[in-house]
C-alpha cells in the first residue's frame, strides 16, 4: 500500500469514526501534497508525488508544528501548542520509526565510506546517500552539523 493509499485510508476512517482533529490535521496533510504535485506540474514533471516526496513533506510538517508548538508555549498559549502537538501525533503514524542516535551515527559513518568522503567538500555527497535511504527516518538539520564533525 502507497503513502497516498494509506492516507486515503485512514481519512476516511476519521470520516466514519467522526474524529474532527484527525480528520483536520489529514485534510491538511492532503492539502500539502496537492500543492507539491501543482508545483511539480507548473515544472513540466506529469509523475506526481512519490513515497519519498510524501515522506518530506511529512517531515517538514512536524519540524512546523514543532516550532509553532514551542512559540505558543512560550507565549502562554497552552490549549494552541497542544492542538500543534495532537497534530503531530496524526503526522507521525506516516513517518517511518526515528532512527537513535547510535543509529545515526552508524548511518552517517556507512556513508561517508559510501560516498568516499575525505573532507568538508563531500558532505553534499553524504547528506545525499543519507537522504536517499533515510528520509523521514532522521532530523537532516540536526545530522548536517554530525556529518561536519565526522568530516572535519
Amino acid at each position: 500500500m502507497t503513502m497516498r493509499e494509506r492516507l486515503q485510508a485512514a481519512l476516511k476512517d476519521a470520516m466514519r469514526a467522526k474524529e474532527a482533529e484527525r480528520l483536520s490535521t489529514l485534510r491538511l496533510i492532503n492539502a500539502a501534497i496537492k500543492d507539491r504535485e501543482i508545483a511539480a506540474r507548473g515544472d513540466g514533471v506529469e509523475a506526481g508525488v512519490s513515497d519519498g516526496d510524501i515522506l518530506g513533506i511529512l517531515g517538514k510538517m512536524v519540524r512546523q508544528r514543532q516550532e509553532s508548538a514551542r512559540a505558543y508555549e512560550e507565549g502562554g498559549r497552552l490549549e494552541l501548542a497542544q492542538k500543534e502537538l495532537n497534530e503531530i501525533k496524526v503526522i507521525e503514524e506516516f513517518l517511518p520509526r526515528q532512527l537513535s542516535a547510535d543509529e545515526v551515527d552508524a548511518a552517517i559513518a556507512s556513508a561517508i565510506a559510501e560516498a568516499g568522503a575525505s573532507s568538508i567538500r563531500d558532505m553534499g555527497r553524504v547528506m545525499a546517500v543519507l537522504k536517499s535511504r533515510y528520509t523521514g527516518q532522521m532530523d537532516f538539520s540536526a545530522v548536517g552539523p554530525r556529518v561536519k564533525d565526522s568530516l572535519g
